[in-house]
């Protein structure tokens, strides 16, 4: 990495042709954390589409011939992979890395992904020189299936309070007979696994509690039978704005996410702002990402996950949760201003910003 002219001011150009329809995760993502803003003193020029083909175009070629053209900039991209042509300016490429599912998880994907992103992302992994990562769970993957020589950075996105949730006293309030109103967010997708949420639901009124999901999230890609004949338990709503989602918050007693794998799970994160409690499957990035704020379940045992869960619910887990969720959101943001400070050290040119081994994920083996 070179220094730029003006005290390690550099000319960025920062890949958002993925920017072109709703806002959710990964695009939040790549709005806040590497926002123009965000990223000064340098100079970030966004490049983006309005197309699918132009999406296509700038990524193969209008991005490679920026990087041929221009010699001293970097290229960053936070959400698609870089197209192969990238590779002629791989020591200034920077990839964010959200998941590693396009390649382990294929089966999950759309067809458009498994023919043209996983492809992409798997050359980039093997090419690009500087990988930045969500968390250590999504690193630890890349570091699996990235080369050798290749740095691994931790760059934990700060979570702000996307749907103003911040002055609810907790969840809503819950008594023994009451309907048990759960909340999940999401694109409907295979990942997201929302049959095994419907299951829990389900276990959870045949053990006598009447309980209701409530699924915010727009249909995705794959097949889904429970749209076809849905329980009169399921409540949809698609995709709905930030201030319909923090009604919808106030009005539920807790999230839940069945999903098979995540990188990152930003919702769970974002509703902690509002003292939500979160329940999520006993797995690596969850555990990293909730600490002990929230509960852990398998998905895949709804009736044990129902038992935990009405367990937790009477020992006070729901009222213990509003601080809980509070300070573990406090704590990931924490960690996230420190990773900022770290990636705008490193993009002024300064090459001990990644001495520290609790800001990357190091080859196995490695001293």
């Amino acid at each position: 990495m070179r220094r730029g002219d003006e005290a390690g001011r550099r000319r960025i150009y920062l890949d958002e042709t993925h920017l072109r329809g709703h806002v959710t995760g990964i695009e939040r993502i790549t709005l806040d954390l590497f926002a123009p803003e965000t990223l000064a003193p340098h100079e970030v020029r966004p490049v983006t589409s309005g197309s699918l083909p132009g999406m296509i175009a700038a990524q193969q070629l209008g991005l490679p011939l920026r990087a041929l053209l221009d010699r001293e900039a970097l290229l960053l991209f936070p959400g698609f992979p870089p197209g192969p042509l990238c590779a002629v300016a791989a020591e200034r490429c920077l990839l964010y890395v959200h998941d590693t599912f396009l390649i382990t998880r294929t089966a999950d994907l759309s067809l458009r992904s498994r023919l043209y992103m996983s492809p992409s992302f798997a050359l980039a992994l093997r090419w690009c020189p500087n990988l930045f990562v969500n968390s250590r769970t999504t690193g630890e993957a890349v570091r699996g299936l990235c080369a050798d020589h290749a740095r691994v950075a931790l760059l934990r996105p700060g979570v702000r309070d996307a749907f103003g949730l911040g002055d609810l006293p907790g969840p809503a309030g819950y008594a023994a007979g009451q309907p048990l109103r759960l909340l999940a967010i999401g694109t409907i997708e295979p990942r997201k696994d929302y049959p095994a949420a419907l299951a829990l639901t389900a276990a959870l009124i045949r053990a006598g509690v009447s309980a209701e999901l409530h699924l915010v999230g727009r249909v995705g890609w794959g097949r889904h039978e429970f749209l076809d004949d849905p329980p009169p338990y399921l409540h949809r709503y698609g995709y709905v704005s930030d201030a319909e989602l923090r009604g919808l918050a106030a009005s539920c007693h807790l999230l839940i996410s069945t999903s098979k794998a995540e990188g990152l799970g930003l919702p769970l994160l974002e509703v902690q702002h509002g003292g939500l409690p979160v329940v999520a499957p006993d797995e690596p990035v969850f555990r990293e990402v909730l600490g002990a704020s929230g509960l852990l379940i398998r998905p895949d045992q709804p009736d044990s996950a129902v038992a935990a869960l009405l367990g937790w619910i009477a020992e006070g887990g729901l009222t213990r949760a509003i601080q809980a969720s509070r300070e573990n959101v406090a704590r990931w943001n924490a960690a996230a201003a420190e990773d900022a400070h770290r990636f705008r050290s490193f993009l002024a040119g300064d090459r001990t910003a990644y001495d520290a081994a609790e800001s990357i994920v190091a080859p196995k083996g490695a001293a």
